[in-house]
């Protein structure tokens, strides 16, 4: 039975690759939508501006904090991606570690975690 045990072994790891790369493929076009998506409001932004200028500005601030949690999306699935792949980014100066470590070996800089409840866009540069 040690042959169909190893023939097990591999499928499964084939399988979850497969699943990973599709969850991967998945988060990608979602950063993409988002990008997209903040490209259009800056669009809106501009055309409320430009029709009306002395006017209330506040549809604008209702689109800029909607672009900030656009960024904030995008820097969370960013960092899954990055766990997917088995590593994390320091946001202050870019050095790739292992997912394990909390803190950056070069810096010093306490790492994002996508789990924080106060995870943020500020925390990322």
């Amino acid at each position: 039975m040690g042959i169909l045990d190893k023939i097990g072994g591999v499928s499964k790891s084939v399988s979850d690759a497969t699943k990973n790369a599709s969850d991967a493929g998945n988060l990608k076009n979602k950063i993409l939508y988002e990008q997209e998506r903040i490209t259009e409001i800056f669009t809106e932004m501009g055309k409320t501006f430009y029709e009306n200028p002395d006017g209330d500005l506040s549809p604008l601030r209702d689109l800029c904090e909607d672009i900030d949690k656009r960024k904030n999306r995008i820097q969370k699935m960013r960092l899954e991606l990055n766990q997917m792949k088995g590593y994390k980014i320091c946001p202050k100066c870019g050095t790739k570690l292992t997912e394990k470590f909390q803190f950056c070996g070069k810096c010093g800089t306490k790492l994002p975690d996508i789990n924080d409840d106060d995870f943020s866009v500020s925390e990322i540069s």
